[in-house]
C-alpha cells in the first residue's frame, strides 16, 4: 500500500480499536495502520489522504493526528 503517515496521539492497541470504526468507515478496513512501536505512534493511511481528512477521522473518537510526516 502506497500511503502517507501521521503522528498522532493514539497510545496503546486499546486506542487503536476505539478509533478503528472512524478509520475503517473513512479509509477501508485494511487501508490503513497504526504504529504502536514507533515513538510518534504513526499511522498510515492511503496517499490520497490530507490531514484534513485524517483529523476529522480521528476527531470522531478524541484523538489527533498532529502532523503530516514526509519521508518517514
Amino acid at each position: 500500500m502506497s500511503n502517507k503517515k501521521f503522528k498522532t496521539n493514539i497510545k496503546c492497541s486499546a486506542c487503536v480499536a476505539k478509533v478503528a470504526p472512524a478509520l475503517d468507515e473513512t479509509f477501508g478496513a485494511g487501508n490503513w495502520a497504526v504504529d504502536l512501536q514507533h515513538p510518534d505512534r504513526l499511522l498510515a493511511v492511503p496517499d490520497t489522504a490530507d490531514l484534513t481528512i485524517v483529523a476529522e477521522a480521528l476527531a470522531k473518537t478524541g484523538y489527533q493526528a498532529v502532523e503530516e510526516l514526509v519521508n518517514r
